[in-house]
């Protein structure tokens, strides 16, 4: 639908899935069943299996061809090892117990899993290796999106990075430091980020006692974030952290103990206030989503350049039951 603003678009968020099918339709005591809830954009935040063995990506591309979406936009995640060549080819081989996962052919598993996904293309399905990416819809809306599959190190699993690394913003002027290969670029340039890990501060608590619990995210994306301002920020990798939050920036430096309980995250200086948004069970359940209407025709429209939507559209919890919703946000992107 056509506003002044842009095109609305329906953008469904899933992540984490760890080769888990939705549900039977009549099973309606869980949110996450078939068929996923129609929409124009289908995006997936990585963590498609649950150590990249080919039966698991087949199950997985079989799930997202069923999607009811035009496009389905797909990054890796770190349990997807085999999509990271130089990782998987050092020790990742070793969470394998099937050398008969090679192939007769003994293709490069990175390249074969790749060719795997991309060849479902006549079904939307778009894999996206880390970088900046530009779609066009059949409505004639046209967006950029920003996609990483990296994450700080995690118990020796794929797409990692050291936590002191920073892979997504130009050091300043002077500094000695490496410039990264695909940063993330300034604002207005992205509308969508997707990263497989979430930015400092936002939906990145892990523990079930927050007295005992920390914030896990990355302190570069966060700052990278801020420099993008996205329309929408998707990501998972934190299983105890779905839900989503509006953040709003505000370019003042935050306090040291702002990060911890006040809602907001604190990152080099700059303060994002975060809004959970609240989700109704009942209505979740019947729709098989949590649904959102941010773009002009809504009730509250999000204003671009002050405001990201954050989600984390984990789909299982952290003992991997696939029991939280997708989300679906009704959103305004450019026209082409």
């Amino acid at each position: 639908m056509a506003s002044t603003a842009g095109i609305k678009t329906r953008i469904c968020m899933i992540s984490d899935t760890h080769t888990t099918s939705p549900y039977s339709s009549s099973e309606k005591d869980h949110a996450y069943r078939n068929p996923l809830p129609e929409a124009d954009i289908l995006l997936h935040s990585g963590d498609l299996t649950k150590v990249g063995y080919r039966t698991e990506h087949e199950e997985t591309i079989s799930m997202l061809k069923a999607a009811p979406a035009e496009l389905k936009l797909v990054i890796a995640g770190n349990h997807d090892i085999t999509l990271d060549e130089e990782y998987f080819l050092r020790t990742g081989y070793k969470k394998h117990r099937k050398t008969a996962y090679f192939g007769a052919k003994n293709i490069p598993l990175h390249e074969d899993e790749k060719t795997r996904l991309e060849s479902a293309r006549a079904a939307g399905i778009r894999y996206l290796d880390e970088g900046i990416h530009t779609f066009t819809l059949s409505s004639g809306a046209k967006f950029t999106v920003y996609a990483s599959p990296y994450q700080p190190e995690f118990c020796n699993w794929a797409f990692a990075y050291d936590r002191n690394e920073d892979r997504f913003n130009v050091p300043a002027p002077g500094s000695t430091a490496p410039i990264p290969a695909n940063p993330v670029p300034d604002f207005p340039s992205i509308d969508i980020m997707i990263t497989h890990g979430p930015p400092a501060g936002v939906l990145d608590r892990v523990g079930d006692d927050r007295k005992r619990s920390e914030h896990v995210g990355c302190e570069s994306l966060m700052r990278a974030a801020e420099r993008a301002r996205p329309r929408l920020y998707l990501f998972g990798h934190i299983h105890e952290g779905w839900g989503a939050v509006r953040g709003t920036y505000d370019g003042t430096k935050a306090p040291e103990e702002d990060s911890k309980e006040s809602g907001s995250a604190s990152c080099v200086g700059v303060k994002v206030k975060q809004e959970k948004i609240p989700v109704d069970e009942k209505d979740m359940l019947e729709k098989r989503g949590v649904y959102l209407d941010v773009s002009s025709e809504g009730q509250r429209p999000l204003a671009f350049g002050d405001e990201t939507l954050f989600v984390n559209a984990s789909i299982v919890d952290v003992y991997y039951r696939p029991v939280n919703a997708p989300w679906v946000v009704d959103l305004d992107l450019p026209r082409g």
